[in-house]
């Protein structure tokens, strides 16, 4: 019988969705001072904090997601588009709305049978990187990179890639990753990760 139960939970977390098998937090805290940038609806799905302008000032990118996406959200005719917002650090310790997208951040039936495709956002000294994971039988990353620019005083698509493979073998992984100049200059506020 105890065989069988191990087998019957390793068959469970084989077809599980990933977002069910990692940890989540209920809630995202989101300080007093930002809840004025959530519209009514929405409500905070991600909050990283990094240095996105090369300043000498701590900046947030908050994802939001609509309240009861999971019903509403039709991933073939009307996917519920996740705002990503930068907010840029000032010296009075408040922050500043530089840029918005609502085509940055995959909608959350996105991911096919894994569920919520979103992963997680990763900051580093004016890159910030959109990470997915999703698929079924066939696996699949997607990252998406932008970089800040100075001279333009935004973001630019950096890189985008990812790897596909099935999950009865995840090591013949195929990896592709497209640059600038395979795209051009294309800024944050134009990408739409929907195009392919």
């Amino acid at each position: 019988m105890k065989l069988l139960l191990t087998v019957l939970t390793l068959t469970q977390l084989a077809t599980a969705s990933l977002s069910k098998l990692i940890p989540q937090e209920d809630e995202v805290k989101v300080p007093t001072a930002l809840k004025k940038y959530i519209p009514a609806g929405f409500e905070a799905l991600n909050l990283t904090k990094g240095d996105l302008n090369r300043d000498a000032f701590g900046d947030i990118i908050l994802v939001l997601k609509k309240k009861g996406e999971e019903k509403t959200s039709d991933v073939n005719d009307h996917p519920e588009k996740r705002p990503l917002l930068i907010l840029l650090g000032q010296a009075d310790h408040s922050y500043k709305l530089a840029a918005r997208s609502n085509n940055s951040v995959y909608c959350v039936d996105c991911g096919g049978q894994m569920g919520d495709p979103f992963m997680n956002i990763t900051i580093k000294n004016g890159y910030f990187s959109v990470e997915h994971y999703g698929g079924s039988g066939q696996r699949w990353t997607r990252i998406v990179t932008f970089k800040y620019s100075p001279a333009d005083k935004n973001w630019f698509l950096f890189k985008d890639g990812g790897e596909r493979f099935h999950a009865t073998a995840p090591e013949e992984v195929k990896t592709e990753v497209k640059t600038a100049k395979n795209f051009g200059k294309i800024s944050f506020q134009q990408f739409d990760i929907y195009k392919e």
